[in-house]
């Protein structure tokens, strides 16, 4: 395994729509093994491959330790009610927003042997969710935040 570099927001690769996984092999095993080095040693509770410079669909969501989900070629199928809540991202350092999600999302996607499968989520699982699917299509939260905070604000929400 190994750590790989997270881009930032300038980078174009961040801002590119990837395409599908069709080989599930060796290859794509141990991107998804560096992935996860890659995302705990970042304390993140999401990656998505575009922010290793990957410009495919796959994408990590670990939001309770020890429940990993490898999410390739993923979907919503499913989403319910709405939570406006702080979000942030590894490729928006010391970036902080207000964003507008759904309370309960249903993801299809398949595994890293090419078996589907659903998870769902409710409140941060369903806001981690849409956060790294969007990174697929190349959306970052910023970009339909409803509000970013300034300095003061996050020095007033992290003070503690």
């Amino acid at each position: 395994m190994g750590l790989r570099n997270i881009l930032t927001d300038k980078d174009p690769a961040l801002h590119k729509v990837c395409r599908p996984v069709v080989n599930f092999d060796k290859r794509l095993h141990k991107l998804l093994d560096d992935m996860v080095e890659t995302m705990v040693d970042a304390n993140g509770v999401g990656l998505a491959a575009p922010q290793v410079g990957v410009l495919r669909r796959i994408a990590l969501v670990e939001v309770e330790k020890g429940k990993l989900y490898e999410l390739i070629n993923p979907e919503i199928i499913a989403r319910e009610g709405s939570q406006n809540e702080l979000e942030g991202c590894l490729s928006l350092p010391g970036e902080w927003g207000i964003t507008e999600r759904p309370e309960k999302v249903t993801v299809r996607a398949m595994n890293r042997h090419g078996e589907i499968y659903e998870v769902s989520g409710e409140g941060l699982m369903a806001r981690a969710l849409c956060h790294e699917l969007d990174h697929l299509d190349g959306i970052l939260y910023k970009d339909n935040a409803i509000h970013m905070l300034t300095k003061e604000e996050i020095k007033e929400q992290f003070e503690d």
